[in-house]
C-alpha cells in the first residue's frame, strides 16, 4: 500500500526537568519554569483563525492559586496536539515572561472524493472513512482512512489493492482529499485441503465449511473469496461437525493460509486431530437442589444410550432441562453436563448435574445497531425480560431466534455488570442487512413447460417483522398471481398469522385435455410446538372451473337434428350398430371428445370449495436445502364441506428419511400415502388424486391410475381416492469433480399405486334417448345434447421403475434430470422416461 504523505506533529517523547528547556518532537517549544508565573487569562494566542482563543486557553489547567506550573503547560500542549485541530503548536516566551501559544490550524476539508473504484461504490466508502467534507483535516486520520479502504477491499477478496491519498490545497486554508484506488483482481481460494481426516473424506468436509474453491461459475457467488474471518469460522464448523458425530476429543489444530503467486490465490489447509469416536455408555441425572427430583428431567434428554455421542444433543438437552426447571419455580437452577470417557470401550457416560446457580437478575436489556427494526420486534424473541432471573439457556435461545429471523448480518448477546453484584445488563449487538427482494425467476419442466415469475417481497416490512410478497407467474401452461402476508406474532403471542390470495390458471397440454381456473383465499395459523415439531391450521376457500375447447364436447345423440353425432354407447345400442368410422357424417369422434367427468364439470360451471385443514410437520433434517441426515414427516388433512358445493375428507402423509452411508453416499427412503373419503355429496373428478412422475418416476404426469377407455375420446386420467408410494434412493458425489461444482448422481427404485375412482360414471337425462351418460344441451346450444357412458380402467396394478438421476445445486438454482425405466405398469398407463425440472432467481 502506498502512502505519499509526511506526518507532522506528535506526542511529547521526553520531559527535561529542573529548568532545562523541554524539546517537542516537531516544532513545539516549551519554556522554562522561571517564565511560568502566569495565569490562564494572561496566555497570549497567535495564528488561530477558526478556533476561539478561550477554547485554546481552556486546555491549560491551573494549579493551586490559579497559577500555571510546568506540568499544567505540558499537559495543555499535549491536549492541543491530540485534538487534531492543529498542524503545529509552539509555546514561546514573550516580554516579561508572558506565555505565547502559537498555532497553525489544520485545513478544512472541502470535499472527499474517490477515483478508480468500480467494485465498491462511493457511498459505501464515504460511510467508512472518518475524513468528512467540512471537517478538520488530519494527516493521522487520512492514514487511518487509507488503511480502512484497503481493508474493505481485502474483505471483498482483492488483496492487490493500492490506495493513495492526494491532498489538493485550496484558498482560505482549505484542501480537497482524493483517494485514488487501484483495485486489482479478485483474490480467491484456489485450493482447500484437509490433513489428518480419516473418518470423513475431504469431499464431505468441504460441504461443512462456508469457504469454497474458485471455479468457472464463481462469479455468480462469493464463497470462493478469501476471507480470514470466514476461514477461522470454518475451523469451528469442522470442530462442531466432528463433535456431533461422536469425536469428543477432536481438535482443529490450525487453518493455514498461503498465497500462491503463480495461481494468484490462496491455498487453505485445515489440520485436524480426530481422536476416537465415542458412543453414549450411560446417562445419569443428579441434583443438589432440595426437593428437586433429577429423574424427572429424563424425559427432556435427547441423548440415548448406545447412540453416537452428540454435543448438539447434549446442549439441546441442557437447554430443555434448564427451561423446564425454571417453569417449575427453580429460576436459578443451572444444568451442567459432564462426561466420563472410557478410552478402552470408546464410550462416554453423560451426567446432567442440576445445581442452584448464582442469584442474578437482569437489570436491563440494551439494544444496539437496530436502526430500522423496532425494539419490540427484537424483545419479543426473549422469553425473559428485565427484572427476571438471569437464565443463560433462555439467553442463548433468544440469540438463536434473532439469527433465524434473517434480519441481521450478525447478532451477539453479551453481559455487563449491573448496578450491584447480583445484577447484569444484557447487551444485544446487531448489524442489520437488507431484507427486501426483487427477483425475476425462470424455469422449465417437462410438466409445466417454460415458466417465468416476477416477485417483490419484504421480510421485515416497516421494521415491524412482517412478511409480504407479491408474485406474477406466466408460462406455457401455467399462469397466475399471488399475494401473501404473514404476521409472525399474532396479538403478541408466538402464533403466526398468514393470509394468501391467489389466482392460478392451468392450460390444457399433452397430458390433460382440459384447463382449470382457480381463484382462492386462505388464512392460516402456524404454531411451533417444539424446535422439531410444527403445526399449521388453515381455512381455504376457492372457486374452480374447467375450460374445454368446443370440439371436445360436440357429440350428441338426437336423431332429429342435422348435427347428429352419436356416442360409442349409442352407436353400439342400435340395430344394426352404427359404424362410427364410416364417412357418413357421423364421425364426430374423429377430432376427439372429452371424458364424461370432464364434460360434467364443464356443465356444472364454477364450483366453490370451502375447507378446514391442518398440517403437522416433524423435521430433524441437518440441512433443509441439501439434507444428508434426519427425518422429515408431513401429515395433512383437509375437510371440505364447511359451506360450498363439495364435501370430502382428504388425508395425506409423506415421510423422508436421510442417512449417511459410506464414502459420502447418502441414502434416502421415502414413503407416501393418501386417502380421499366421500362425505355427503358425490365426489368430483377434480377432487381425486392425480399421480404420475410425482409418485413413480418413469411415468408421465397424470400417467398412472384410473383412465377413461373411450377409444374415440381423449382418454383422460380420472384420478383415484387412494394411493401409496415407496422410493429408495442413493445419492453420491462425483469424486472426480470439485465439490464447488455442486453435482451429484442418484440411483433409485420406485413403486406405487393409484386406484379406486369414485367420481361420476353416468349422466342420464329424461329428454334424451335413454342411454347412460346424457349431458344436457346447455353445454353445447347448437346440439340437442351429448350422451356418453363412462367405461374406465381401475386395475390395482403395482407400478414400479428404476432409474438414474443427475442433481445439480447450480448457481442458477436447483436442477434435476431423471431417466427412469418402468418395470411394471397398467395396460393404459402413459410413460415418460426422461424428466427435467429446475429454476433460478436472478
Amino acid at each position: 500500500m502506498k502512502f505519499g504523505l509526511r506526518l507532522r506533529g506528535g506526542l511529547l517523547a521526553t520531559l527535561i526537568m529542573f529548568g532545562a528547556p523541554v524539546v517537542a518532537p516537531v516544532g513545539a517549544v516549551f519554556v522554562s519554569s522561571s517564565a511560568l508565573a502566569q495565569t490562564v487569562q494572561s496566555i497570549s494566542v497567535e495564528g488561530n483563525r477558526r478556533v476561539e482563543v478561550e477554547t485554546i486557553r481552556s486546555y491549560f489547567k491551573p494549579g493551586p492559586g490559579g497559577r500555571l506550573d510546568q506540568g499544567a503547560v505540558d499537559d495543555g500542549l499535549k491536549a492541543l496536539i491530540e485534538t487534531g485541530l492543529f498542524q503545529d503548536v509552539r509555546i514561546n516566551r514573550g516580554a516579561g515572561g508572558q506565555i505565547i501559544v502559537s498555532v497553525v490550524e489544520n485545513p478544512v476539508i472541502g470535499r472527499v472524493a474517490f477515483e478508480g473504484n468500480k467494485k465498491i461504490k462511493d457511498e459505501q466508502l464515504t460511510t467508512e472513512v472518518q475524513s468528512k467534507a467540512r471537517g478538520t483535516f488530519s494527516r493521522a486520520m487520512v492514514q487511518s482512512d487509507t488503511l480502512r479502504i484497503a481493508e474493505i477491499y481485502r474483505r471483498s477478496g482483492r488483496y492487490d489493492v493500492r490506495v493513495t491519498p492526494e491532498i489538493i490545497e485550496q484558498p482560505n486554508n482549505r484542501v480537497d482529499l482524493i483517494f485514488t484506488v487501484e483495485e486489482g483482481a479478485k483474490t480467491g481460494v484456489k485450493s482447500i485441503e484437509f490433513v489428518g481426516n480419516v473418518a470423513f473424506s475431504s469431499y464431505r468436509l468441504r460441504d461443512v465449511i462456508k469457504t469454497r474453491e474458485s471455479n468457472l461459475l464463481s462469479f455468480l457467488a462469493s464463497g470462493d473469496i478469501y476471507d480470514p474471518d470466514r476461514v477461522e469460522a470454518d475451523r469451528d464448523l469442522i470442530r462442531r461437525f466432528y463433535l456431533k458425530n461422536g469425536f469428543a476429543d477432536v481438535q482443529v489444530v490450525a487453518a493455514l493460509t498461503e498465497y500462491d503467486p503463480e495461481k494468484k490465490g490462496f491455498n487453505v489447509t485445515f489440520k485436524i486431530e480426530e481422536g476416537s469416536q465415542y458412543r453414549v455408555g450411560a446417562i445419569d441425572f443428579r441434583s443438589s437442589i432440595p426437593n428437586f427430583d433429577p429423574s424427572s428431567m429424563r424425559g427432556y434428554s435427547r441423548v440415548n444410550v448406545g447412540s453416537l455421542y452428540n454435543v448438539e444433543s447434549v446442549e439441546k438437552s441442557v437447554e430443555e432441562m434448564q427451561i423446564e426447571a425454571s417453569r417449575r419455580g427453580y429460576a436459578f437452577a443451572v444444568v451442567r453436563p459432564g462426561g466420563d470417557r472410557n478410552f478402552e470401550a470408546h464410550t462416554v457416560s453423560v451426567v446432567f448435574n442440576i445445581d442452584e446457580g448464582p442469584r442474578t437478575y437482569i437489570e436491563r436489556i440494551n439494544l444496539r445497531g437496530n436502526t430500522r427494526t423496532r425494539d419490540y420486534v427484537i424483545r419479543r424473541e426473549f422469553d425473559i425480560s428485565e427484572g427476571d432471573a438471569y437464565n443463560r439457556a433462555l439467553v442463548d435461545r433468544a440469540e438463536r431466534r434473532l439469527k433465524n429471523l434473517d434480519y441481521f448480518k450478525s447478532v451477539k448477546i453479551t453481559t455487563e455488570p449491573g448496578s450491584s453484584s447480583d445484577r447484569v445488563i444484557l447487551i444485544v449487538d446487531m448489524e442489520e442487512k437488507s431484507t427486501g427482494d426483487f427477483s425475476i425467476s425462470g424455469g422449465y419442466s417437462t410438466t409445466d413447460g417454460a415458466l417465468a415469475e416476477v416477485s417483490v417481497s419484504e421480510r421485515n416490512l416497516l421494521g415491524r417483522g412482517l412478511f409480504a410478497k407479491a408474485a406474477v407467474t406466466y408460462g406455457q401452461y401455467a399462469r397466475g398471481y399471488s399475494l401473501s402476508f404473514v404476521e409472525p406474532y399474532l396479538l403478541d403471542y408466538r402464533v403466526a398469522l398468514g393470509l394468501d390470495l391467489y389466482q392460478r390458471q392451468q392450460l390444457s397440454n399433452s397430458y390433460i385435455s382440459y384447463g382449470t381456473k382457480t381463484l382462492g383465499f386462505s388464512p392460516r395459523l402456524g404454531f411451533s410446538l417444539r424446535e422439531d415439531l410444527a403445526l399449521q391450521l388453515r381455512y381455504s376457500i376457492y372457486q374452480q372451473e374447467i375450460t374445454l375447447p368446443n370440439y371436445l364436447a360436440n357429440c350428441n345423440n338426437n336423431l332429429g337434428t342435422s348435427a347428429f353425432n352419436p356416442s360409442p354407447a349409442f352407436a353400439a345400442s342400435q340395430i344394426p350398430p352404427i359404424d362410427l368410422t364410416s364417412s357418413n357424417g357421423l364421425g364426430c369422434y374423429s377430432d376427439g371428445e372429452a371424458s364424461l367427468p370432464v364434460r360434467k364439470e364443464l356443465a356444472n360451471g364454477k364450483t366453490l370449495t370451502s375447507a378446514l385443514g391442518y398440517t403437522l410437520t416433524y423435521n430433524t433434517l441437518d440441512n433443509n436445502k441439501n439434507p444428508s441426515d434426519g427425518l422429515l414427516v408431513d401429515f395433512r388433512q383437509d375437510f371440505a364441506g364447511v359451506g360450498g358445493d363439495v364435501s370430502y375428507l382428504k388425508s395425506v402423509i409423506d415421510a423422508k428419511y436421510y442417512t449417511p452411508l459410506v464414502s459420502d453416499i447418502v441414502g434416502l427412503v421415502r414413503l407416501q400415502s393418501g386417502m380421499l373419503n366421500k362425505i355427503g355429496s358425490d365426489l368430483r373428478m377434480l377432487d381425486h388424486f392425480q399421480m404420475g412422475s410425482n409418485l413413480v418416476r418413469g411415468f408421465a404426469p397424470n400417467g398412472i391410475g384410473p383412465r377413461d377407455l373411450n377409444p374415440f375420446g381423449t382418454q383422460d386420467a380420472l384420478g383415484g381416492t387412494k394411493y401409496w408410494g415407496a422410493s429408495v434412493e442413493l445419492q453420491m458425489p462425483f469424486w472426480f469433480l470439485p465439490k464447488e461444482v455442486g453435482l451429484k448422481g442418484a440411483v433409485y427404485a420406485d413403486a406405487g399405486g393409484l386406484y379406486d375412482y369414485k367420481g361420476p360414471t353416468s349422466w342420464t337425462t329424461t329428454n334424451e334417448v335413454n342411454v347412460p351418460g346424457c349431458i344436457p344441451s346447455s353445454i353445447n346450444p347448437s346440439s340437442a345434447g351429448t350422451c356418453t357412458g363412462l367405461v374406465y380402467d381401475d386395475s390395482k396394478v403395482i407400478r414400479s421403475s428404476v432409474g438414474v438421476g443427475l442433481i445439480w445445486q447450480s448457481p442458477f438454482g436447483p436442477l434435476r434430470f431423471d431417466y427412469a425405466v418402468p418395470l411394471s405398469k397398467g395396460k393404459y398407463d402413459r410413460t415418460q422416461e426422461f424428466r427435467f425440472g429446475g429454476g433460478t432467481t436472478f
